[in-house]
């Protein structure tokens, strides 16, 4: 008998005992669902242009629709640079390659990175210590990054808005910034003379 009230007093749905633990479980299932649903929203929004910066005027701003980027973009650069996606570690043919040039925005062709910036971070993707012109760099915006569950910051096309990849704080000198940038995002103009190397 005392066996069966036992049993029945821990099935009881109104024991109070188990409420909290169920809330409590509720809330931390529920809380990483909440962080997961909106760092994806994030991923989805296309990258708008910024406004223009000093020197900068709101003609060197590109602004094109979905549509346009869907038919000027292949299905991997679209999903790079408007949807703020990532290359897989070691796949671009940038991240080992030592010819001399510069890096272009590959949406708009902005000039983004020189190869003399470049340095092997060992990370898989090309990397640069700044922006071809500096840290101030009008050709590159920066922006906090919520997802993955981490904070990042992002860096894009100050042109286009396209998706270049993001920057960190252990890069060499002289500025201890590495430009982690995925390939996809980067087309390579060879410098005069350096075409074939």
């Amino acid at each position: 008998m005392a066996r069966v009230a036992c049993h029945n007093r821990l099935n009881s749905s109104d024991n109070s005992m188990f409420k909290p633990r169920g809330r409590l479980s509720y809330f931390l299932f529920v809380l990483p669902l909440l962080y997961i649903a909106f760092g994806l929203m994030a991923t989805h929004v296309h990258a708008q242009s910024a406004p223009p910066k000093e020197n900068q005027t709101m003609s060197d701003t590109l602004v094109r629709t979905d549509a346009e980027w869907r038919e000027l973009l292949t299905p991997e650069q679209y999903r790079v640079l408007r949807e703020k996606g990532t290359d897989r570690a070691f796949t671009s043919p940038y991240y080992e390659t030592k010819q001399a040039g510069v890096y272009v925005c590959a949406a708009c062709g902005q000039e983004l990175f020189s190869s003399d910036e470049k340095y092997d971070s060992g990370s898989g993707w090309p990397s640069f210590y700044q922006p071809i012109d500096g840290l101030s760099s009008n050709k590159v915006d920066m922006e906090k990054d919520h997802t993955m569950f981490m904070v990042r910051t992002e860096v894009h096309c100050s042109r286009c808005g396209g998706h270049l990849g993001h920057v960190f704080d252990d890069g060499p000198k002289p500025t201890g910034k590495r430009y982690c940038i995925n390939g996809t995002s980067l087309k390579l103009e060879p410098k005069e003379g350096d075409e074939g190397k």
